[in-house]
């Protein structure tokens, strides 16, 4: 059974993003890749938006538990995912091949 996170009610979405945002920053500090993580984000963010835009535009899916804050047609939440994903996948990225730099 998985834990009710819902008793954040409309923060829920958000509180959950900045707990996975706070463990990609320490994947980030770790390897000291921030530069890496802006440099991809910068890139991945135009489609990231238009793709999620789109997807909420036409209803393939909703966001109950948010703040129900929007940005440029987006809620809040959805800008913080659409960096924190990417900064989590250069992290952790970046973190395997500093430990695998160590092992040599």
């Amino acid at each position: 059974m998985l834990p009710d996170i819902g008793v954040f009610g409309p923060y829920t979405y958000l509180v959950t993003e900045l707990l996975w945002g706070t463990v990609a920053l320490a994947l980030l500090a770790y390897a000291d890749a921030f530069r890496t993580a802006a440099r991809t984000t910068l890139v991945l963010y135009p489609f990231a938006y238009v793709w999620d835009w789109y997807t909420l535009e036409v209803g393939v899916f909703a966001i109950p538990l948010r703040t129900g804050v929007d940005l440029l047609g987006i809620p809040i939440e959805e800008h913080i995912f659409m960096l924190v994903v990417p900064a989590m996948v250069v992290g952790t990225h970046e973190t395997l091949r500093t430990l695998d730099d160590r092992d040599d």
